[in-house]
């Protein structure tokens, strides 16, 4: 694994969207909001998920009405950080993101000041920012929020019986593209037209997952339900139901079509000692992402978790 370096001066560059720039970070790349507040109570930094980048600006705007300096990290191989002839989203142990979740925590404190911390992660990031809670956290950190984490998969059962061999395939094939499903789930998103994103970092086709990836996330899942003991208060928010991820769903713009909500649920309370359940009637996989009236629950409800976090 690389080992976590932050350079001395971050190197800021015009970044596609409007009003924010980035910089390269340990094999990641920081994404910052150019219109951040003048004396921020806080830092807010968004973890993506699998097949994902950052693109959420409206997520940015709540934070930063919250008082939070707002940045975002495309992890390596990933979005605005995936180099040339690098396999997409591949790692071999989800501690990899986590070294990422690190060096993006401290070049945003060496920017922004040191100011409490509150990491904002969704889906796999969701799981590796837990994982990364529970063992190596940032000492600022001062609460996770965690948007639908990849606790479970909704996969039919000799699907998740495959996925206990990948570990072992992951030793002597570790980038053999051993899942290459279509995201049904994306490919509404653009169909909806209401989040602008960059298909060539969010595929509407499905990025194949790797033996690698899948071998780390199963280890990382199984930590999960062992359960972490993770000191500081945690919001974990799901929809309130899951579904298949087919064209055919007629719910598939009001539920989680990626994972499995009831692990979430079985899971959440083993987390740590202050753990805070949101359910959100309707919403997505991504719940910043929902329509407006979950969308609207899930951003009150973060808000409201920073406050409590920052009192």
């Amino acid at each position: 694994m690389d080992p976590v370096s932050v350079p001395a001066k971050l190197e800021w560059r015009d970044d596609v969207l409007p009003g924010y720039e980035h910089a390269p970070v340990s094999g990641a790349t920081l994404v910052r909001r150019r219109d951040n507040p003048s004396t921020p109570r806080a830092i807010a930094l968004h973890v993506h998920g699998y097949n994902d980048h950052f693109f959420q600006t409206h997520l940015a705007d709540a934070f930063a009405a919250a008082g939070c300096a707002f940045y975002a990290v495309d992890m390596r191989r990933a979005g605005r950080s995936l180099r040339p002839g690098e396999r997409a989203h591949h790692i071999a142990d989800i501690a990899e993101l986590g070294a990422d979740i690190t060096a993006a925590a401290a070049a945003a404190t060496a920017d922004a000041g040191d100011l409490p911390l509150v990491v904002h992660a969704h889906s796999t990031g969701g799981l590796a920012a837990a994982v990364w809670a529970d063992r190596t956290p940032s000492p600022n950190l001062a609460g996770l929020i965690l948007n639908s984490p990849l606790f479970g998969l909704r996969l039919p059962r000799w699907k998740q019986m495959a996925i206990y061999g990948m570990p072992t395939v992951s030793r002597f094939r570790a980038e053999q593209v051993v899942v290459p499903a279509p995201s049904h789930y994306t490919q509404s998103l653009v169909s909806a037209g209401r989040w602008p994103f960059d298909v060539a970092w969010k595929k509407p086709e499905g990025q194949p997952a790797t033996a690698g990836w899948l071998g780390a996330t199963l280890r990382a899942r199984q930590a999960v339900a062992r359960g972490l003991d993770i000191e500081v208060p945690v919001l974990v928010a799901r929809s309130d139901s899951c579904g298949p991820d087919r064209p055919d769903n007629p719910r598939r713009d009001s539920q989680d079509v990626v994972v499995d909500t009831d692990k979430i649920a079985a899971y959440a309370k083993g987390l740590g000692s202050d753990v805070e359940e949101l359910v959100v009637e309707g919403g997505i996989h991504d719940l910043s992402l929902s329509a407006d009236g979950p969308r609207e629950v899930y951003l009150d409800a973060v808000a409201a978790f920073v406050d409590r976090v920052l009192r």
